[in-house]
Formats: C-alpha cells, structure tokens, sequence
C-alpha cells in the first residue's frame, strides 16, 4: 500500500509538526482540529518553521509554497475520509482518543491505518474502541517533530505485520528512523 493521502488529528505542536513532515514527502494533507482558531495556529506554525527555513538557505521559496500547498486545514472530520493512514495527534486522554478512533473507524475505509502518536497510552485499549484492530498501531513522534529523526512505531496486541510494515516504511519516508 502506497500512502498518497495522510490525515493528522490534531494541530497543536505534535500535529502541525506531523503534517509538515507528511507534506515535505509530497503526500496530501489533511490536518483537523475542532476549532477554527486551532487550526490556523498550526498552518501559521508550519509556515513559520518552513520560513526559517528559506532564510537559513536550506529551502527554496517555491517549495516551501509547495509544502504548504499540499496541506489543508479543517474543523470537519469527514475531510479525513479518503486518508490512506490517519494519525491521531489530541492531548493525552484515553476516553478522547477511544472516541477519536471510533469516529475515525466508522469514517474511513476499513483498509485506513489509523495510528496514534501516543507515548504512554495502550494501543490495545484504543484499537478496541474500533472494528479494525489490526489496523491500528502507535506511531509515536518527537518533538519537535521536523528536527527530531526519531519515531517510535508501536504495535497492539492485534497489530498486523503489514500495518507495521507500511507505517514503518512511511517513517523511513519521513527521514525518521
């Protein structure tokens, strides 16, 4: 399975950060937040740090417009529906993120990885709130997340080895190792 097309959950520091190294891969992105104000924080986040990045010489001003352009920013799950892999990216709450992937699993096609950047949280127990548990795995970034070379994928009780294998290889994709 090739990943064209990533959501991200979320668009705080982790999030925005997700979406930008997603989006520097040429993949489309869609980044969901449930407020407007949200969401243009994290765009203006991402433009930030690709700015910086222009200025310092380590990229062009037409592919920092690039990057960008492959990212939109929503308050509407749906727009999350067609994602190869979704990842989820909210604050540390067990229930919320249960409801999250419960959402994302009635939403998405059942061939959707849905991953969770958790850190401490059971991938088990947050794969239970869904109908595809061996879809869904943790994949777990660290921040900030354009700098930082390092993901931890991490597998559920019901984790399938493909899951593992296409969301370790969009790591790699990512430059992290």
């Amino acid at each position: 399975m090739e990943i064209k097309k990533i959501g991200v959950v979320g668009a705080g520091t982790m999030g925005n950060g997700i979406a930008q190294v997603a989006a520097q891969i040429g993949c489309e992105v869609v980044m969901r937040d449930i407020e407007d104000a949200f969401v243009e924080r994290g765009m203006k986040s991402i433009d930030r740090f690709l700015s910086k990045s222009v200025e310092k010489g380590k990229l062009e001003a037409a592919e920092k417009d690039a990057i960008l352009g492959r990212i939109t920013g929503t308050t509407d799950m749906s727009a999350l529906k067609d994602a190869d892999i979704v990842i989820e990216a909210v604050i540390e709450n067990l229930d919320l993120k249960k409801s999250v992937f419960k959402e994302l699993d009635e939403l998405c096609p059942p061939e959707t990885i849905l991953a969770s950047n958790t850190s401490s949280m059971s991938l088990t127990e947050i794969a239970a709130a869904t109908n595809r548990p061996d879809k869904v795995c943790g994949m777990h970034f660290f921040n900030p997340v354009p700098l930082m070379r390092l993901v931890e994928v991490i597998r559920g009780f019901s984790t399938s080895d493909e899951t593992i294998a296409i969301t370790t290889d969009l790591a790699k994709k990512m430059g992290k190792i």
